[in-house]
Parts: structure tokens; C-alpha cells; sequence
């Protein structure tokens, strides 16, 4: 049986054992392992192969080829799904997440503008993680390291973050009185607001496409992709870009930065209009 390296593979199921005659010398182990083909696949599998003749028991009514485990290249160190990688992310973002939650609230206490950063890390930590979440979740054949999204982006998208972190810096420290203007408890629970609907929004969505969400726009329709018209397809036609639009923009409300607010807009609508009739 040959192998199947696709990242579609087969899920193996519970292995069923048969006892196999054997000659004088062949080895005591002679189970038979055979894996179901059905399941959803999973990010952990093992590879299904079939032994070599060398390891091919021999007996009086024929060989019996032993089904053995191989191992998926792609989970290990450098491979597009490795799991070392995943644990490493899934830290990093853990660890960001705690320190500016903490570092956030104190300094919101305490009344130092500078809040607004940790808050803006927070949020960004929460956003990377649930891309990853939820594509494993729900549309596991598509998880990768990249669907972290973390450095699988875009020069773009890290552009924007920089000058984002920038304008909280420069209003916080140095222009205080820009800042002030039109940031209020009012624009800052209203850009909450839009960050957690979009960020709802965004991954309800992923988790009802399922497998027909992915990160990376396809040329070519799959087998298993289906148009998804039910849940919140219903009501919108890319309910995912509908939910980071408004995540976006509310991600720069909350922390008063004016310029980039109005940059992201006007950014993420054109980049969403030149993209979306490539996928219609």
C-alpha cells in the first residue's frame, strides 16, 4: 500500500490485532496493526505504511505484511506543522498576554497614559491565538505554524502594528494633549465594543466554514470545499473580513490613536475590495 504524505492523510483509529503463524526464528511480535480510514484527520497522526519485505513474516499460507506507524515529517522541528513551534508560539503568546494584562491594569490605575500599549499587545495576543485555535479546531487539515498569522502576514500587516505602537508612544509621552482629545471612557468602551463583536464575528465564522476556511486564498476549489450559506453566512457574505475590519479599527479607538484609526479604515476596505471579487 503506498504512502500517503498529504496533509489529508487518514486518522488512524483503534488498531486491531491477529495472531499470525510464524516460522522457526521470525520475530515473536507478529501483530498486524490496520488503521480505519474513517474520522476527521488529525494534526498528530501518524503516517499509515506498510512494512518492508524484510520485515515480512513468512508462514505456510503466505506473507503477512505488518502495518507499522511512520512518522509525519511536517510535526517535527522546521516542518510547516511542527509541534515544538506550535508550543513555542502558544508560550509566547500566553506569556504576552498575562504581563500586559497585569502591566495594563497597573498602569490604568495608577493614571499613566502608557496603558494603552500593553492593552494593544493584549489584544493582539488574544487575536493570534484564536486564529490558530479555531483553525485546529475546526478546520484541522488547514492548521500550520503560519495560522498563527504571527509572521505568515505580511511586511503590511507588521508595518501597521509598528506605526500603531509608534503613535501610542509619541501621543502618550510626548503630544499627551492629542491624545486626550477625543479619547474618553465613551470612545474607549465603544472601541472594546468593536474589538470583541469583530473578533467574535471573525472566529464564529472560521469555526462554521470549517474546513472550507483558509487563511491563504485558493485558485483552485477543493474537494471538500462546500459554500457555507447557513450561520452567520446567512446574514453576511465574508463575515471573517467583516469581523477584522471592525476588530482593527476598534483595536486603535480604544487606545486614541487617531491617525492610525482612520489609516486602518481606509487600508483594510480597499485591501477587502481587491480581494474579495478574486474570491466570488
Amino acid at each position: 500500500m503506498a504512502r500517503d504524505t498529504s496533509e489529508r492523510g487518514t486518522l488512524p483509529a483503534k488498531a486491531t490485532s491477529t495472531d499470525a503463524e510464524t516460522t522457526s526464528g521470525s520475530p515473536s511480535d507478529s501483530t498486524n496493526y490496520s488503521y480505519s480510514q474513517e474520522g476527521d484527520p488529525n494534526i498528530s497522526r501518524p503516517v499509515e505504511v506498510t512494512a518492508s519485505e524484510s520485515t515480512t513474516n513468512m508462514n505456510p499460507n503466505g506473507p503477512i505484511a505488518a502495518r507499522v506507524p511512520a512518522i509525519d515529517y511536517s510535526l517535527l522541528p522546521g516542518g510547516s506543522r511542527s509541534l515544538s513551534s506550535i508550543a513555542l508560539h502558544a508560550f509566547a503568546l500566553g506569556t504576552a498576554l498575562g504581563l500586559s494584562v497585569l502591566s495594563g491594569f497597573y498602569l490604568a490605575y495608577h493614571d499613566y497614559r502608557i496603558w494603552r500599549l500593553p492593552e494593544f499587545i493584549a489584544t493582539l495576543a488574544i487575536f493570534h491565538f484564536l486564529e490558530f485555535y479555531t483553525t485546529s479546531r475546526w478546520a484541522t487539515v488547514n492548521a500550520k505554524v503560519s495560522s498563527f498569522l504571527v509572521f505568515s502576514n505580511g511586511a503590511a500587516y507588521n508595518v501597521a502594528h509598528a506605526a500603531a505602537t509608534s503613535e501610542i508612544l509619541l501621543s502618550s509621552y510626548v503630544f499627551p494633549g492629542w491624545q486626550a482629545k477625543l479619547s474618553n471612557p465613551f470612545t474607549i468602551s465603544l472601541g472594546l465594543f468593536l474589538v470583541v463583536v469583530g473578533q467574535t464575528v471573525r472566529s464564529v465564522a472560521m469555526a462554521q466554514a470549517g474546513r472550507s476556511f483558509n487563511h491563504i486564498p485558493q485558485r483552485k476549489k477543493r474537494e471538500d470545499h462546500v459554500l457555507v450559506t447557513s450561520g452567520v453566512y446567512a446574514y453576511l457574505r465574508h463575515p471573517s473580513y467583516f469581523g477584522y475590519y471592525w476588530f482593527a479599527v476598534g483595536t486603535q479607538i480604544v487606545v486614541g490613536n487617531k491617525i492610525c484609526a482612520v489609516v486602518y479604515a481606509v487600508t483594510l476596505y480597499l485591501f477587502f475590495a481587491r480581494r474579495i471579487p478574486g474570491e466570488s
